[in-house]
């Protein structure tokens, strides 16, 4: 698996020095091709988050963008995504439990509701997974993005 930090030290000071008042964020973040099959980069669309993906022959087959809190033991994912010839494929399942064993003892969650067609996907997903991806607000520790 590929991983690009997408840290900016020099930001992070900016914003902790000026209570987040400057060094934020503007535009779309440049997110990298890495070039292997699953990668973990910044999230496009929101500040502080990451996106695991997957690819095929260079074509985006499996996104989410994630957020852990490690002070609560929290983690939230946000908008899986798998094109519609790629659905069913097994692609969301083991993304989201590379996910799960590379950040083990976390409870894991989502932001939003489950709208009606995606509630069976979400309960697939979540069958024994501690938090079973149901829905909670972000802790006091993180961002929205």
């Amino acid at each position: 698996m590929g991983r690009a930090s997408g840290r900016q030290p020099w930001r992070e000071v900016l914003q902790w020095i000026t209570g987040g008042r400057l060094g934020r964020r503007r535009g779309w973040p440049v997110v990298p091709v890495l070039g292997t099959p699953w990668q973990d980069t910044v999230s496009p669309e929101r500040t502080g988050w990451r996106c695991r993906a997957a690819y095929l022959e260079g074509e985006s087959v499996f996104a989410v963008d994630y957020r852990i809190c490690r002070r609560c033991r929290l983690a939230w994912v946000e908008h899986p995504y798998t094109p519609p010839p790629y659905q069913r494929c097994g692609l969301a399942r083991a993304g989201l439990a590379a996910l799960r064993t590379e950040n083990p003892g976390l409870s894991w969650h989502t932001l939003g509701g489950h709208f009606r067609d995606s509630r069976p996907f979400w309960a697939a997903v979540g069958a024994d997974v501690p938090g079973g991806y149901q829905q909670r607000r972000l802790c006091a520790h993180v961002d929205a993005g």
